[in-house]
């Protein structure tokens, strides 16, 4: 446990107007703002954020440290890497030296545009950080360059082509002067104007001496020897704690039956009532576990009750058989004429469980609140949102501004963090308690009962083919509950299969979902991939064969095709019980994944042997990154295909923890995982979401090659694979 001063502490306004020594430099949305400021003038840097809307800046030391504050959750995907080396590229800073901080939790400030036009978000979801910062993060260091070289040729008295410069030190070849970074500080001075640098007056990729290098990643020595901080951490004086009993049936109001006898309990503070929970908030934290075990709550019934999950399906293959169309996703040429005119056509129904995210740090959050009720500090771990102060605002009755938000390092997101719940379950408590500090904790068993999970679904594709077998229409109906979360993915834009339509479906059960790694693309990659091979396996078709004619237009898509059949030995003979599938994925970069498997007749476990990848995501900024976030996403995903899955009886989650929840173990991770990067000098896009969706569809067509039978509900557990080998 480390206390909240210590040195990882994050760096909020106020705290960066102490600064006593060096250079601000001030980014804004198109880089350095005409403004140098000494870090010990106060009054100058708090007239910088009041003039311009800041997005970042970086502080340049005397003693040549440079600072670079970085908006990005960092959960361990490698942003606060990842972005900082983007602008330190541009710079040409000396990586060695510099140090990455988080930045204030400000979206109007900090935030890289959003979804919806002239919108900013701070929201670490969607594989987006790095994509939509790298322009920004680009100019803005090349901006930082030019105001050094400026200083540096006023200082000589020479011609600012005269200079190079490289690794923090600037250069005068003509009379042999070197200055770094650090020693100027105290020279430097604004150009009459700084360039707004276009594209093609940035660093072209032959020239990068940092981004596509395997350089230190910045917060993996703090991890390694225990100071890094996590909320989790976090101890204040006098701080007390908070637990909820929320139940396991989503959306029940809960009557507590002995409140006298727990007010009773040793330690316990107050009881706090909330809509759907009963808060208890103790002096120490097992004291509130104790008190917690010995609620006696009456629930009411909700709108989940008499819900099977299991049992669903049935009604969702009639509510995809209804001739009533739902919301319609996509729609291209004509479906209709298509099957109409068909020399075959084919229709698979695919289904999906509930998934849990299983994200290693529980759920947690403190919250001060001052006495007088008007202003607020949170330390937190979050993969923050459309609102940066996370809820806290609203719960408290007053204005944004008078909260501050310390963000931590996050145990794992996975998308459930991107969701403030827990955040403002703390601001009630935490409001109740004023002034003391309450930490809010979210045990296993908590996360699990009441969680947000990947919604289930059905999948039905109807695909035609032609007199030439060439795949002419393809229709895709998804029935299931949560919109984007169960219809995301279903587009084929590197497939050129003339005659599309794609549609949802809604479906309501009451059971509380969100966001998980790939969203929908997970069950609906799975079932476009699935199909395809079943066609080809009709048609007698290599699948590899297959899906080159389909992205005959897509040279990107195609190329990582070509390399994965390069990379895994495509076609080439295996031992006897193995047998390799393919699958495709766009999310944002492309890539395309074969797997070696082998089956177990008598206990129906399928093991992974070898899994290959070549992906496109791009211009790489650091290889050994999106390598390790290939590999982790290619786990996790054949974790969730061959093991993960929540049930619901009665409205009622039936799991509790990771006896019950299965996850993929040691013994069952493939002997060898194979990356390719394909080079490009295409803008950078998100890696963490493009493997984790490739693994259902590979596993299930490589499970088809060996057997000749269709794996179509994941997860493929031994149960399932065994009523499948012997149907």
């Amino acid at each position: 446990m480390k206390n909240e001063q210590s040195k990882r502490s994050n760096l909020n306004r106020r705290e960066f107007l102490k600064s006593s020594s060096g250079i601000a430099l001030f980014i804004g949305a198109s880089g350095i703002f005409p403004a140098l400021v000494a870090c010990n003038d106060t009054k100058k840097i708090k007239e910088q954020f009041e003039k311009h809307q800041v997005s970042a800046w970086v502080q340049i030391a005397e003693d040549g440290e440079i600072t670079i504050y970085n908006p990005a959750a960092e959960m361990g995907q490698g942003s606060m890497t990842s972005l900082p080396l983007i602008f330190a590229e541009e710079m040409d800073a000396d990586w060695s030296k510099v140090r990455v901080e988080f930045s204030p939790q400000e979206s109007d400030i900090y935030g890289s545009p959003g979804w919806a036009p002239g919108s900013k978000l701070m929201f670490t979801v969607g594989s987006r950080t790095t994509n939509s910062y790298y322009i920004t993060m680009r100019k803005a260091g090349a901006q930082a360059r030019y105001i050094l070289l400026n200083s540096a040729a006023k200082h000589w008295g020479v011609p600012l082509d005269e200079l190079t410069v490289s690794n923090s030190t600037i250069s005068h070849t003509k009379s042999g002067d070197e200055i770094s970074y650090g020693e100027l500080v105290s020279f430097l001075s604004l150009p009459d104007s700084i360039p707004d640098f276009t594209e093609d007056q940035l660093k072209q990729p032959k020239d990068f001496q940092l981004i596509g290098k395997n350089v230190p990643r910045t917060e993996i020595p703090a991890k390694v020897d225990g100071t890094a901080q996590f909320a989790i951490d976090i101890r204040l004086p006098d701080m007390v704690y908070g637990v909820l009993e929320r139940g396991r049936l989503h959306g029940a109001k809960p009557t507590l039956l002995n409140e006298s006898e727990i007010l009773e309990q040793d330690g316990v503070l107050k009881i706090v009532q909330f809509d759907y929970a009963i808060g208890v908030i103790t002096t120490k934290l097992e004291q509130a576990f104790k008190a917690k075990s010995l609620l006696k709550i009456d629930w009411s019934e909700s709108d989940a009750t008499g819900f099977n999950s299991q049992e669903i399906y049935g009604e969702y293959e009639k509510i995809a058989g209804r001739a009533k169309k739902g919301s319609t996703i996509l729609e291209k040429g004509n479906v209709t004429n298509a099957f109409r005119n068909a020399s075959k056509t084919y229709t698979s129904d695919f289904k999906n469980d509930y998934v849990y995210h299983a994200q290693l740090e529980p759920l947690n959050a403190v919250i001060q609140v001052a006495e007088d009720l008007q202003s607020a500090e949170v330390w937190v771990g979050s993969q923050q949102g459309a609102d940066t102060k996370l809820g806290v605002p609203g719960v408290l009755g007053i204005p944004p501004e008078n909260v501050n938000v310390h963000l931590q390092y996050l145990g794992g997101g996975f998308g459930r963090r991107s969701m403030s719940d827990f955040v403002e379950e703390c601001a009630v408590l935490a409001k109740e308690m004023a002034p003391l500090p309450v930490k809010l904790i979210w045990t296993r068993e908590d996360d699990l009962t009441y969680g947000t999970f990947r919604p289930i679904s059905l999948q039905r594709i109807t695909a035609s083919v032609n007199s030439s077998g060439e795949i002419n229409g393809f229709s895709h109906v998804v029935v299931g509950d949560g919109g984007n979360l169960v219809a995301s993915g279903i587009h084929n834009d590197h497939y050129d299969i003339p005659n599309q339509f794609a549609e949802w479906r809604e479906t309501k059960h009451g059971v509380r979902l969100k966001h998980w790694r790939s969203v929908g693309h997970g069950p609906n990659k799975f079932a476009i991939e699935s199909m395809l091979d079943e066609i080809a396996f009709d048609q007698k078709v290599d699948p590899m064969v297959l899906r080159r004619k389909l992205m005959a237009n897509s040279p990107r898509a195609l190329a990582t095709i070509e390399k994965v059949a390069e990379m895994s030995k495509w076609g080439e003979p295996l031992p006897e019980g193995r047998a390799k599938g393919v699958s495709f994925v766009e999310h944002g970069s492309l890539g395309t994944g074969v797997c070696e498997i082998s089956v177990d007749q008598n206990t129906g476990k399928i093991k992974v042997h070898n899994f290959w990848i070549a992906l496109d995501a791009g211009v790489i900024i650091h290889p050994d990154n999106v390598k390790a976030q290939m590999e982790g996403g290619i786990m996790m995903g054949i974790s969730s295909v061959l093991k993960e899955k929540i049930t619901v009886v009665n409205g009622e989650v039936q799991q509790s923890n990771f006896n019950d929840y299965s996850l993929l173990r040691m013994e069952d991770i493939p002997d060898s995982i194979e990356i390719s990067l394909i080079e490009s000098t295409e803008i950078p896009q998100g890696v963490g979401e493009t493997a984790t969706p490739m693994a259902a569809g590979a596993i299930a067509n490589a499970f088809l090659k060996l057997t000749g039978k269709k794996l179509r509900h994941i997860p493929f557990t031994p149960e399932r694979v065994l009523e499948v080998l012997r149907s």
